[in-house]
């Protein structure tokens, strides 16, 4: 049987680069080599997109041929340019991880949708909801889910402290991880929390801070056909939480730890992961997502976010809630294949 082509997108113009291309190193050991005859798309931080071998150590510096994807839907694939000419390469799927802008905000699926190739993960509208928090909170709410009490500061807006209830985090509405963002306690310090903010997006958020445990919950599937992944919970030691932003992540995290399965009642496990679930087809996804919540003391859970291209690495979130729910990164995969090429989890 004919393996699978499938083109693999990691890299890309966002301050998550280096996350993706240590994501696509997991799913590069993951793939199944009698299943998936994989090509490597390598897109530089100044967003030139290379075929490359792989996600190894010095991909950026190996050169790699220029490669672009085909327009023509009838013919799916690449072109890969070579001695001054064009070859195409077929692609029966694409596999983008790929996290941040440009790469979880629609942009790539947009282009995805336009070649006719079949590619894993949310669509365009689902994508582009996702990434802005502000409108996340706002479908999330109109299905029932709490979510904190947010203000919405655009770029000519300078907003009054002094009409602030303390404490409130101020984050960019569309950016990965926990870039540019910032827990102010005080007044005088929300000036510049914001110019923080606005280093990674125009529209920045002023949100209430939400007392509870953070937990998170990773979903794979479309539709009615979900399976969810063990809860997990973030035990700080000081401050908050910022994912993916530790100068060696692989070697753990300087103020937190994940707790997978999540130390909670079995009864606030299930919500959490009904609630993620109700989250993730209110806001259209498919494929796969990590939906993150706060459970407070009264039992109750709060939206913090969704993340629709989790972080696919040893030490990221999602494969290790689905890993503990017995699904190892090779069988997620092949799942996620497998949906997006038929629209269905076999």
């Amino acid at each position: 049987m004919a393996r699978l082509k499938i083109g693999v997108m990691f890299g890309g113009c966002s301050e998550e680069h280096p996350v993706s291309v240590t994501s696509a190193r997991e799913v590069a050991r993951s793939l199944d080599p009698e299943r998936y005859e994989p090509f490597y798309i390598g897109i530089t931080r100044d967003g030139a997109w290379r075929l490359c071998d792989g996600p190894g150590a010095g991909w950026e510096r190996g050169g790699g041929r220029p490669a672009v994807l085909s327009p023509d839907r009838g013919v799916p694939g690449l072109l890969v340019l070579e001695q001054g000419r064009y070859e195409t390469i077929g692609l029966d799927l694409v596999l983008p991880v790929l996290h941040g802008r440009f790469g979880e905000d629609g942009a790539v699926q947009g282009l995805l949708e336009l070649s006719g190739i079949p590619y894993v993960g949310c669509d365009v509208q689902s994508s582009a909801l996702c990434m802005d928090k502000s409108l996340a909170y706002l479908v999330a709410g109109s299905a029932g889910i709490a979510t904190p009490d947010v203000r919405t500061v655009m770029a000519d807006e300078t907003p009054d402290p002094d009409r602030i209830t303390y404490p409130v985090f101020v984050k960019p509405a569309r950016s990965g991880s926990s870039f540019g963002v910032s827990k102010v306690s005080r007044g005088e310090e929300l000036p510049g929390a914001v110019e923080v903010a606005r280093r990674y997006d125009a529209k920045v958020l002023i949100e209430a801070a939400v007392a509870g445990r953070e937990v998170g919950c990773a979903v794979l599937g479309d539709g009615p056909d979900l399976v969810t992944g063990e809860v997990d919970r973030i035990a700080l030691s000081h401050g908050f939480f910022r994912i993916h932003q530790e100068r060696a992540p692989e070697t753990g995290s300087e103020n937190s730890t994940p707790i997978v399965p999540a130390d909670i009642p079995a009864a606030s496990r299930e919500l959490v992961q009904e609630t993620a679930k109700t989250v993730y087809r209110a806001l259209g996804c498919r494929g796969l997502a990590r939906v993150d919540l706060f459970l407070k003391d009264d039992g109750t859970v709060v939206l913090n976010e969704v993340n629709t291209l989790p972080g696919l690495t040893s030490y990221s979130r999602y494969p290790r809630m689905m890993a503990a729910a017995g699904w190892p990164l090779a069988e997620v995969i092949d799942r996620l294949v497998s949906l997006a090429l038929t629209g269905k989890l076999r």
